[in-house]
């Protein structure tokens, strides 16, 4: 990579430490904590790695909610952000291209007449969602003639698909996998409806530091990095973004 400008630095890491949100609820990407409880997982690598890039130390910051990683980057609390890249959110931030994907399907219980992702979006099929997460933003724009029923997590989007008797349940691939196994009969619908993209943003007037991480991006694709994170981790629906 080019050399780093001073002004990267400054809008990245003022005080000579890059700090680092990253939300802690995305269990593919944010897969622990380390015995003195920082994060640990794909994101918090990526984020050591942009540091050793700018030559600085690190300073992680885990959130519960993805508007506080939002508007972690948009205070400048944190010069960067981990978290799904969405056209709502970009209202915010600048995002950088995808450094990896999601897989974002369907659950629907036993018995269920729908066989297939053409016949979710219909009128008069229900389904739960993780109210503004990456996959409910999108459901969000494009679902044309099916509701969505909303929770405040995913846990609790298990729950309401159970309880309300709801037709499909939406949710990232892995978590609807292990969610199958508490609801006896139900199964994934084959396909995704979505690629939910992950990747960095910072502060919109942040010109120079948009490019370098650009850049980073693209050298983490290209190196490898991404992938052997994946392997590392040992993390399934999830895949390396196509090259930008």
């Amino acid at each position: 990579m080019s050399p780093i400008s001073p002004e990267v630095r400054m809008q990245l890491a003022p005080n000579g430490v890059l700090s680092a949100a990253v939300y802690l609820g995305n269990f593919l990407l944010v897969t622990g904590r380390s015995p003195s409880g920082e994060p640990i997982g794909i994101a918090p690598d990526i984020c050591r790695a942009i540091a050793k890039h700018l030559g600085v130390e690190l300073s992680l910051q885990g959130f519960n909610t993805q508007d506080e990683v939002v508007e972690a980057a948009v205070s400048g609390r944190c010069g960067i952000s981990l978290l799904g890249s969405d056209p709502a959110r970009a209202q915010k931030v600048t995002f950088t291209p995808a450094y990896v994907e999601l897989e974002a399907c369907y659950l629907v219980p036993a018995n269920s007449p729908i066989t297939e992702l053409s016949q979710v979006d219909q009128p008069g099929v229900r389904i739960a969602s993780f109210y503004k997460s990456a996959y409910d933003l999108w459901l969000q724009r494009n679902l044309k003639h099916a509701s969505l029923v909303h929770a405040d997590s995913v846990k609790a989007s298990n729950e309401l698909f159970v309880s309300e008797k709801l037709d499909a349940l939406a949710g990232l691939k892995t978590g609807l996998v292990a969610a199958s196994q508490d609801i006896p009969g139900s199964r994934i619908l084959d396909g995704q409806f979505t690629g939910i993209q992950q990747a960095i943003a910072t502060q919109k007037p942040h010109l120079e530091s948009v490019e370098f991480l650009n850049n980073c991006v693209e050298e983490f694709i290209r190196s490898g990095l991404v992938a052997d994170l994946i392997s590392q981790y040992q993390v399934q629906g999830l895949s390396v973004a196509p090259l930008p």
